[in-house]
């Protein structure tokens, strides 16, 4: 697309120039993706802050004003993981597939940088300043400091913080927002429905609001249906450790736990393979980790993972780039946040795949049911949409489950 904009932009030069005028074409950075200072190619592939809801799936054909020609739209966008990988089968994998999906259906640049240590946010944000990307999209509650602080002082660009939640953001920032509790609750009351030891365990990453809003959300999903389970939950202070999230489920195995769930990138990642490799039912967040952590069924372990708490992080970053490339949709929702939940189809749950026939219809029908009532608001989960601390005022009565 860029090649044929400069094209355009050179005639339309020319023309100006006939007519005593001068014009200077923009442009976006090259398109490549860093690590930290290494360059690589890229890949293939509430509040009274104003909330905008989401559409259901990415899959939208682009109108001819939602391909960088109009006025307002984009053409570039540079994405900044958290850290770790585009390609860590997590969290920055599924923001990366939402940009892609976003530069295949409207014609767009993009590039990524992958980051190393906290202390490259401000400079890998940055970099893409430098190389005036139209969008930068940021990845990961801790980098949400290091994202307003260049919003502020970059007006002209648009950004994207996932998983960031803003009081009162620049008109050219929107923060994404996720109900992981309401994940959270879909896993704990499976894990509590399949347990046959009455134990349960959640290892988690480190102790922020999306994780925490996840683990309070298992372990008030699991008491809903199973008020006398002992569950189980241990932090790992990094999301890149898949030997301490491996160290950390044996630990729960050894105290006769009979589901784990993961939720904290690759170290909760690392838990769920160790758990499933030595036969223990697991529970995947984020995507669909029977596909991404299990190889679409060909990993050691695959029949054992259960669901996963879906997050639609690539919905989040698509809508938002959508919105951005055709402002005529009306779903960019710069000065406020974007908040994903199981009403909008933001949280789900993933098919049972090859556990399909361990995991009884009734277990099905209740798990389906509970999704259907938090869609609908009739079912709170007891926990702080943003905080992730406990609510006792919106705690559900349990509900045991009765097979």
């Amino acid at each position: 697309m860029k090649k044929y904009l400069l094209v355009g932009l050179l005639i339309l030069a020319l023309l100006l120039a006939a007519c005593g005028g001068t014009t200077t074409p923009q442009t976006g950075g090259a398109a490549t993706a860093t690590t930290g200072t290494e360059t690589m190619e890229p890949t293939a592939e509430a509040t009274e802050a104003t909330e905008v809801e989401a559409t259901e799936e990415p899959t939208e054909e682009p109108t001819e004003e939602g391909t960088g020609s109009e006025e307002g739209a984009i053409a570039t966008v540079c994405l900044v993981t958290d850290l770790g990988n585009v390609n860590d089968g997590t969290f920055n994998e599924f923001a990366y597939q939402g940009m892609v999906q976003a530069e295949e259906d409207f014609d767009l640049e993009t590039t990524f940088i992958e980051t190393q240590s906290e202390t490259d946010y401000a400079k890998n944000i940055d970099t893409c300043v430098q190389e005036a990307y139209d969008v930068i999209v940021t990845v990961g509650f801790l980098i949400a400091d290091a994202t307003l602080e260049a919003a502020t002082a970059n007006p002209e660009i648009k950004f994207i913080g996932v998983d960031q939640f803003f009081e009162a953001p620049p008109e050219n920032l929107v923060g994404i927002q996720y109900r992981e509790d309401q994940g959270g609750f879909l896993a704990g009351a499976m894990a509590c429905m399949m347990t046959e030891s009455d134990v349960v365990g959640g290892v988690y990453g480190i102790d922020i609001p999306p994780v925490k809003k996840f683990r309070s959300g298992f372990e008030n999903g699991c008491h809903y249906v199973n008020p006398d389970a002992n569950v189980l939950g241990v932090y790992v202070p990094s999301f890149i450790d898949p030997a301490a999230g491996a160290s950390t489920a044996e630990q729960f195995l050894g105290e006769d736990a009979d589901v784990i769930f993961g939720a904290g990138g690759p170290t909760g990642t690392g838990g769920i393979r160790n758990a499933a490799e030595q036969g223990v039912y697991v529970i995947g967040v984020d995507q669909d980790e029977f596909e991404s952590t299990f190889g679409g069924g060909d990993a050691p372990g695959a029949d054992k993972i259960l669901t996963s708490a879906i997050k639609r992080v690539d919905l989040g970053v698509y809508d938002q780039l959508h919105g951005l490339a055709d402002p005529s949709s009306g779903l960019w929702a710069g000065g406020g946040l974007y908040i994903l939940d199981a009403a909008n189809e933001g949280i789900t749950y993933a098919p049972f795949h090859d556990a399909e026939d361990a995991v009884p219809d009734a277990v099905k029908e209740r798990l389906e049911e509970i999704r259907q009532l938090l869609a609908s608001g009739d079912l709170e989960t007891g926990v702080d949409p943003v905080s992730g601390e406990i609510d006792e005022a919106t705690m559900p009565e349990a509900v045991p489950f009765e097979p």
